[in-house]
């Protein structure tokens, strides 16, 4: 779940994001401030719109923001006001972490991807397709876990690659637009004693 807030281009709007909507037939049904965007055939949530947010919460930020446990409630009791049955779960754990590739395997279906085994926490790997030139076993480097969103604004969410599953981003400098950021391909390379787990925000120095 992504919250999304950009009141310059998009207005006073806080957008909810569970799945990508770009390439599906949706609706929306709106009562009072609250908007659920829902999948035709099926009629699962794909997104909640909450209209004049900065009447029922303080929000400020240009993408992806982060609320406290009581906003979210603030929210769900709008949406309870509303007649909607759905309940909003706040998630803060940290969507770019420090990530290390411990297997990685060419993808059958590719000449440049590898299917890599990440470990992203103490003991918890996932697996993320990557097709970055230096991609190695033992390189620490980012991920954008399910949840992110991009500087550039696209979502990351579960999905597959050349029809390999994949749980999330390992990124480059340029994507995550960090200062001076090399202009060639390949994803950041971290210092061997970067903790692996932790929060790339807390983190102040890229090596490559």
């Amino acid at each position: 779940m992504i919250f999304a807030y950009n009141k310059e281009h998009v207005g006073d709007v806080l957008m909810v994001i569970f799945q990508d909507t770009k390439d599906v037939k949706r609706s929306v049904e709106r009562k009072g401030k609250v908007g659920r965007v829902y999948l035709d055939e099926t009629g699962e949530t794909l997104a909640w719109n909450i209209f004049e947010v900065s009447s029922l919460i303080d929000i400020e930020g240009n993408g992806q923001v982060f609320l406290t446990d009581e906003q979210v409630a603030t929210l769900n009791a709008e949406l309870v006001k509303e007649g909607f049955e759905a309940s909003l779960e706040n998630d803060k754990s940290p969507k770019f972490v420090v990530a290390e590739i411990v297997e990685m395997v060419d993808h059958p279906d590719s000449d440049h991807l590898h299917i890599c085994q990440v470990e992203i926490n103490d003991g918890q790997r996932v697996q993320i397709v990557c097709g970055a030139p230096n991609a190695a076993q033992g390189l620490k480097t980012v991920a954008a876990l399910p949840g992110a969103m991009m500087p550039s604004g696209s979502l990351i969410f579960p999905g597959k690659l050349r029809g390999e599953d994949s749980f999330g981003m390992l990124c480059s400098a340029r994507e995550l637009e960090l200062p001076n950021a090399p202009q060639v391909r390949g994803i950041i390379e971290l210092a061997d004693d970067v903790t692996v787990g932790e929060s790339f925000g807390s983190l102040s120095t890229v090596v490559g």
